[in-house]
């Protein structure tokens, strides 16, 4: 391998890889996301960008207001927006540790 050549062949943060059929196996740091259904109503319609994930909730930076809110996993669906594509997700298939997450066998449950 010449020296210089990057060991990630997508480069690093490039969301190029990230499709609707792996996103529950990829970062999701930095994607955008819009809320699209939650129990509780008030947090339907909040759009901003991941900016932190822990095992039970994410933390979004609005893009409304510029303030972080930390979101629940399990009481909302979220809406990814991809590079040409957006993709709901339900809350409660990214609820652990984002480094876990990876390693989970993910049935096929979750229609894309």
């Amino acid at each position: 391998m010449p020296v210089g050549t990057p060991l990630c062949p997508y480069g690093s943060g490039d969301t190029q890889m990230i499709t609707p059929q792996n996103i529950l196996r990829h970062e999701l740091i930095g994607l955008n996301v819009e809320i699209v259904k939650s129990s509780n109503l008030s947090l339907v319609g909040i759009k901003g960008k991941v900016v932190d994930e822990s095992r039970n909730t994410f933390v979004i930076e609005r893009f409304d207001n510029g303030k972080e809110i930390r979101i629940p996993k399990d009481v909302a669906v979220f809406r990814f927006e991809l590079n040409d594509k957006s993709v709901d997700v339900i809350g409660s298939l990214l609820i652990g540790r984002p480094e876990d997450r990876l390693k989970r066998k993910i049935k096929t449950i979750y229609p894309y």
